[in-house]
């Protein structure tokens, strides 16, 4: 086991105590005493002191170490002066484009600009650059060019290879290379983020720090005590077998299933045979992916790379990789090992005061009124979704808080937030209803390769067992001063009709009315591709919800999310889950189409038309993908099918598809065949439902730092 975070030994700035706020300007520096920074991070967002927020949590985990932290947030990028103002750090730069990558930040699907920023004073946009975490590094060499260089946060972590860049649809190197840094982080980092700069106050220079899990760098060479394997050798090229039918309520075996799979789509679910080290030469082995060059020309080869990559992040069994860039090798180490309980309870608990930085005044942050009385219980999600990005970034072990810390921050809420009404707006993290669910076996779970432990069905070895979240529910409710408890992060339905109970105590006193979930489709190809849970688990659950609401005496309503143009999906995929919609009086207000970020498998199955969740030749089959502006449009129009704006392009569509039958004024017709004469005729009808959806694949709490 790694040594806990709260062991080592502190720096000799330990002496100046906690900040009441980590300093943005060197006069705040003088205040407190202090002639210079050790670490200055550099992040494109307000500074937020909340533990839902990454500049505050590393920024905290530093201090508590002994280190003296200063932040510069949002700094003018056009020149390198901004970046000189809390003068040069003793140790190092940490640089983070924020909560959210800065290109999804600022654009939507269809690469539109966004006009705000949820993360910024008064949601002013345009404070942070395109492409953060380069920028800012560039600017900071220029500022001080012999200062280590740190990178992280979820923009670094995403690019931590040679990945498709959905903006200048192309496929770009490794961030590491662009933005110069002496080394990346990704992930939670707060382990790797304390050694680095242990080992800097020692005196060991960052050029030598190659040993550390979460950790990515550029070097000239393989050293010579490592044995180079192929990735072809560990997943040799196959053909693609057809695609699993997500309507069916099966259980898979236990990961730890060692045999050799009897089929390609059995490789998905059981442990990869590792035959590596059974050779004569014992030296560690690290696993090549395509070259940059390569997967740049060779779609089929991204695809490979990406699968590659998603199976060796179990942090139990992951090898390193290792993926050149012509004459320069990008190093991968494996996954930091997930945080105990103990130190996840130390990470949340430091000084945060909770609020902005004093020097936004009464600006309004947007993110930070979302989350500011939410509480974060865990870490990590095992759902596998190939469109999010928080498994690619926090892992797929479980990280859990204490019931004791998570009652002691409500308890802190309730003393100290000015704005505290007896409202908790969250407890959750990722997802609502994953804390302290894990694997049965440790063995299991450290040789498991699986990509998700709930998909085509709930795995064996998954304890699923939610009374602990029970209790901690029922615990919360009782603490003095609070009155309602409200549960607002993605909940998986299909666990939760594991236990009954839960869902009962989620309808009886944790719903504000609406309760929005997921779905994402009603369609088995695409659901199949997104590794989503068929409509036969949102119907159970819908069941559960609608009888504990009447039996409660409540009228609350579910909110299901929907995504368009997901990679798998057709023209009658879209059709038909616009059929569904009608069939069930819903009616999107807003909707979103699929956003590929990188590195997800989603964006993988985008940009080479091939399915990574399965061997890839080039020669296999390609799979549907809605890349075209207008198929993109339509695929949106069918979401909002009651919008009399879409009615033309979906009656073309439909004559076009051979469905011109669904064109009528009747309850089995998807649209009227005429237009209505003025705008207000559009009413809708008694007893139907208006949802907002509004979801591309991000958390849909700033408190995530994950897409989802």
């Amino acid at each position: 086991m790694p040594k806990p975070l709260y062991s080592y030994r502190k720096f000799w700035a330990e002496c100046f105590g906690p900040a009441p706020e980590l300093p943005m300007s060197r006069e705040e520096m003088d205040a407190l005493g202090w002639d210079s920074c050790d670490i200055i991070i550099v992040t494109g967002d307000a500074y937020v002191d909340h533990p839902s927020f990454g500049m505050a949590v590393i920024g905290r985990v530093l201090e508590a170490q002994g280190y003296r932290v200063g932040i510069l947030s949002q700094p003018d990028w056009t020149s390198a002066e901004a970046f000189k103002a809390l003068g040069k750090p003793n140790l190092f730069f940490g640089v983070a484009a924020g909560n959210m990558d800065s290109m999804i930040n600022r654009y939507t699907a269809d690469r539109k600009r966004r006009n705000d920023d949820a993360y910024t004073a008064g949601a002013e946009g345009g404070k942070r650059p395109d492409r953060a975490v380069i920028v800012y590094s560039q600017r900071l060499r220029e500022a001080y060019r012999d200062v280590p260089l740190v990178i992280g946060s979820i923009e670094a972590s995403l690019r931590r290879i040679a990945h498709y860049d959905y903006w200048s649809d192309k496929v770009r190197r490794s961030i590491l290379l662009d933005s110069r840094a002496d080394i990346l982080l990704y992930g939670n980092a707060e382990r790797a983020i304390i050694d680095i700069a242990h080992r800097l106050a020692e005196g060991e220079s960052i050029h030598q720090i190659r040993d550390l899990r979460g950790t990515a760098f550029v070097r000239k060479r393989i050293p010579d005590q490592w044995r180079v394997v192929d990735s072809s050798e560990i997943d040799v090229i196959g053909p693609v077998a057809p695609p699993l039918n997500p309507y069916l309520d099966s259980r898979t075996e236990a990961c730890a299933n060692k045999e050799e799979p009897a089929s390609e789509q059995d490789a998905v679910q059981v442990v990869q045979p590792i035959t590596l080290m059974d050779r004569k030469d014992q030296r560690q082995a690290v696993i090549r992916i395509p070259s940059y060059e390569q997967v740049k020309d060779d779609p089929a080869l991204y695809a490979h790379a990406s699968r590659i990559l998603h199976k060796e992040t179990n942090p139990h069994n992951a090898r390193p990789l290792v993926q050149a860039h012509g004459d320069r090798e990008v190093w991968l180490n494996p996954p930091p090992i997930p945080l105990q309980t103990d130190e996840l309870d130390w990470v949340f608990e430091l000084p945060y005061t909770r609020l902005p930085h004093s020097s936004y005044g009464d600006a309004r942050i947007p993110a930070y009124e979302t989350i500011r009385h939410s509480v974060n219980i865990m870490r990590g999600c095992f759902g596998g979704c190939t469109f999010c990005s928080i498994t690619e970034h926090e892992g797929r072990i479980i990280q859990n808080r204490s019931e004791d810390s998570i009652i002691r921050e409500v308890e802190k809420i309730r003393d100290t937030s000015p704005a505290f009404t007896g409202v908790i707006s969250d407890l959750g993290g990722p997802t609502a209803n994953m804390w302290r669910l894990a694997c049965k076996s440790r063995e299991t779970e450290a040789a498991c390769r699986k990509l998700s432990c709930v998909f085509p069905g709930i795995c064996k070895s998954l304890q699923t067992d939610q009374t602990p979240l029970i209790n901690l529910y029922r615990r919360a409710r009782e603490v003095e001063g609070v009155k309602k408890v409200l549960i607002a992060s993605g909940l998986r339905y299909d666990i939760a009709v594991q236990t009954p109970e839960y869902v009962e105590e989620l309808v009886r006193h944790h719903v504000g009315g609406y309760l929005k979930i997921a779905p994402e489709h009603t369609e088995e190809a695409p659901l199949s591709k997104m590794m989503k849970p068929g409509m036969g688990a949102y119907d159970r659950f819908r069941e559960m919800f609608e009888h504990y609401s009447k039996v409660a005496g409540k009228k609350q309503y579910l909110i299901p999310y929907f995504i368009a143009a997901h990679p798998g999906t057709r023209d009658e995929d879209m059709m038909n889950l616009a059929l569904w919609l009608k069939q069930n009086k819903y009616r999107a207000d807003q909707v979103q189409t699929f956003y590929p970020s990188p590195m997800a498998t989603a964006t993988a199955m985008y940009h080479s038309g091939k399915n990574p969740l399965k061997k890839v030749s080039r020669s296999s089959d390609s799979m549907p993908t809605v890349k075209k502006l207008s198929q993109r449009r339509l695929h949106k129009a069918f979401l909002r099918y009651h919008d009399p704006d879409n009615w033309p392009e979906l009656r073309k569509a439909l004559k076009k598809m051979g469905r011109a039958d669904l064109i009528g004024n009747g309850k089995m017709h998807l649209v009227p065949p005429r237009q209505p004469a003025k705008r207000h005729e559009r009413v809708a009808p008694s007893g139907t439902q208006h949802f907002a959806t509004q979801h591309n694949g991000l958390p849909r709490n700033p408190s995530k730092r994950k897409p989802r």
